[in-house]
């Protein structure tokens, strides 16, 4: 019998749904449960490409005498941390504090008021490693919940207490300025692994916006060791394992220091960030691998995550069937010598191995090798090695392939549809815009209400139950901004404007201008969730920042810029100490620092040949945050329009920052210039 689940949109919630486990979704109904039973509650936390997420649920909730001890004795609720960022983020520092580390799944246990009072993540079935069995932890919060129940909820309380009075060091609210942003820098340089890219040890994960950061730094300043740095990570990235050298697109991180071996999930965010990371790093180097890589990556999001209804699905599965039957993390992109023989024949075997670094002994596990692209002597047929990878790819498009998680978050689309538009303007694919385009409607159609409230997630084109947490409105927005300039089309600015309309009210602490990751009138957990630092994606406070100055200089709304400067005041405080971990928000400095700069191009019409070069040329522009407008001479559908005439009866751009403006210019190579590119 199915459990409570199988009523749930979230493809995480459906794959527990045949579990015997009694789950509960995260609901009152729960807690008035556990209230009137008397019995404490199991949280899990997870999402549906978590390796030991799957892992737990096959050894423990699938397993029936585990499971009519948990439905004894606990009510237990299963949540997806993708739909519920909001409950996974309260309980997640709760465990980090109490036990110095966190991860998924995150297992706790709580009071039926939803009070933690014991933690943890995964637990084997068997003890292991030092750590306890699942059913040792089961019958020792048990027997503490039976035997020392006042106990127990003096322990929930003080962690209560203790979470309420962690409210972030908020410092000055003022942005950061040249000297914090050097030293951000310098404390990046220091963490740098100049022998590999990137930053810091195993595991090593994509460091996309701190990237961002360096290509903006190095535009604004010059700083050539910023674009260094930049450039050479993204190479080596590009090179990895981490990187799908057959189908294009990025895992979710490295397990060593060298890219090699990756942990395979592919995450939606990670790919949209990391394409218009290397489409910003051919804008500003023409590096003909970082053209092709942004352009791979967006073709993979388009082939393998776009859905029916036009948006981008969540995530691609680690682990797939291997052929026998068995789940097995790789399975799917790993190549042994024998399996390219197999396919390609001895002779181009031999190459395919040598050119992606397939080995005898492999690098991965059982003697199999994930591809990479080493460093070779020599050159390479090109049509020879094209072959080879058509042949590979279509060769593997026959094996099991990962499970998707279907959902449409709102956030990681917004992040999607910048990257598409924006790559799609540069490397002049109309196809991808028209991709990013499609997404935006679908957001705007499905999660927005007329309210222009905007719901996290949806599913097959119906709306999920969950409200839209901070970092959905910054980067849905974001998302709606980059449309606007790429495509002239005001009504994505419009939308933007009431997306940020919600940030202010509803996001914004007035008196302090920080920003909370919850609306002021969303269900009240045991405390308010307000993280600033950028982890795997933007934080909701660094994306806001970035949005509302964008939106600011595209329309002169000094509340918006007011708001982003405020809001740039955390950036200030911990840019310069721990600036692997705000990123985005160092990126934005850089913006308002530059400006950030507002170029408006005028034609006869968007589709006139030279309006359109000009129009390319300023979105090729690589000055930090440059917000670009285009379209009909003194036209309304965008504000920096507005006055704006052709001069000399030819297509004009104007350039302004800080309330000064250039002189207007027909020549694009007068406008490239104006805007660093």
């Amino acid at each position: 019998m199915p459990n409570r689940l199988a009523h749930e949109t979230s493809p995480y919630l459906l794959q527990h749904a045949d579990n015997p486990v009694d789950w509960w979704p995260w609901s009152e109904e729960a807690f008035e449960e556990a209230r009137r039973s008397g019995k404490p509650v199991l949280l899990s936390v997870g999402y549906s490409s978590c390796h030991w997420c799957h892992v737990m649920a096959h050894e423990s909730f699938e397993d029936q005498v585990t499971a009519d001890y948990l439905n004894e004795h606990f009510v237990s609720v299963k949540v997806d941390r993708e739909e519920r960022p909001d409950v996974d983020a309260v309980y997640m520092e709760a465990v980090q504090a109490a036990t110095g580390q966190g991860g998924w799944p995150m297992t706790v246990f709580l009071t039926p008021d939803a009070e933690p009072f014991y933690f943890g993540t995964y637990f084997p079935p068997q003890p292991r490693s030092g750590m306890p069995s699942f059913r040792e932890v089961l019958e020792g919060v048990r027997a503490a919940w039976a035997d020392r129940r006042d106990e127990v909820a003096e322990v929930a309380q003080k962690i209560v207490r203790d979470l309420a009075g962690r409210e972030i060091e908020y410092g000055a609210a003022e942005a950061p300025g040249e000297e914090e942003q050097a030293r951000a820098l310098l404390g990046l340089t220091r963490e740098y692994d100049a022998q590999r890219g990137g930053f810091g040890g195993a595991p090593k994960f994509p460091p996309s916006m701190v990237l961002e950061f360096l290509l903006r730094h190095s535009a604004r300043t010059g700083a050539e060791g910023a674009l260094q740095m930049a450039q050479d990570t993204c190479e080596r990235m590009a090179r990895g394992g981490i990187y799908d050298q057959l189908g294009g697109g990025f895992a979710r991180y490295s397990v060593d220091r060298e890219w090699i071996v990756p942990h395979f999930e592919k995450m939606l965010y990670d790919n949209a960030l990391l394409c218009r990371v290397y489409a910003h790093l051919w804008r500003a180097t023409g590096a003909e691998l970082a053209r092709r890589i942004a352009l791979e990556t967006a073709d993979f999001m388009v082939r393998e995550l776009r859905t029916v209804e036009g948006g981008f699905a969540s995530a691609l599965d680690a682990d797939s069937d291997d052929g026998t039957g068995r789940h097995v993390e790789g399975a799917y992109y790993v190549w042994t010598p024998a399996q390219l023989a197999e396919v390609l024949g001895a002779e181009d075997a031999g190459l395919a191995a040598h050119y992606f670094g397939v080995t005898v002994e492999g690098t991965f596990e059982e003697g199999a090798s994930v591809l990479q692209l080493p460093q070779h002597e020599g050159v390479f047929d090109a049509e020879k090695v094209d072959s080879i990878k058509a042949r590979l790819l279509a060769a593997r498009g026959g094996r099991p392939t990962p499970g998707r998680d279907d959902k449409v978050v709102a956030a990681w689309n917004g992040l999607a549809i910048a990257a598409l538009a924006e790559t799609g303007a540069y490397c002049e694919r109309p196809d991808l815009v028209d991709a990013a385009l499609a997404a935006a409607d679908l957001l705007v159609r499905v999660h927005l209400d007329d309210r222009a409230h905007l719901a996290r997630t949806s599913k097959d084109g119906q709306v999920g139950a969950n409200a839209g947490v901070l970092e959905d409105y910054a980067d849905v927005a974001e998302g709606f901004l980059a449309l606007a300039s790429v495509t002239g089309e005001g009504v994505w600015l419009e939308f933007a404007g009431l997306l940020l309309d919600h940030v202010l009210t509803r996001f914004v602490d007035a008196e302090s201008g920080a920003l909370y990751d919850t609306a002021s009138d969303a269900e009240q957990l045991i405390r308010r969730p307000q993280d600033p630092t950028d982890n795997a994606v933007p934080s909701g406070w660094s994306a806001a920042a970035g949005a509302l100055l964008g939106y600011a200089a595209h329309t002169g709304s000094e509340p918006h810029r007011a708001a982003a400067e405020r809001a740039l005041g955390v950036v200030k405080a911990l840019g310069p100490r721990v600036p692997r971990f705000i990123g985005w928000g160092l990126a934005v400095a850089e913006a308002l620092l530059d400006g950030p700069r507002e170029v408006a191009v005028v034609g006869p019409s968007l589709g006139d040949p030279a309006t359109t070069v000009l129009h390319r040329t300023a979105l090729l522009g690589t000055a930090p945050g440059a917000v670009v407008a285009a379209g009909v001479a003194d036209s309304d559908e965008l504000p920096l329009l507005a006055g704006r005439i052709l001069v000399g009866g030819e297509p004009t751009a104007y350039v302004c920052r800080n309330f000064t403006c250039d002189a207007p210019t027909t020549d694009p190579e007068r406008l490239r210039v104006a805007l660093g590119g």
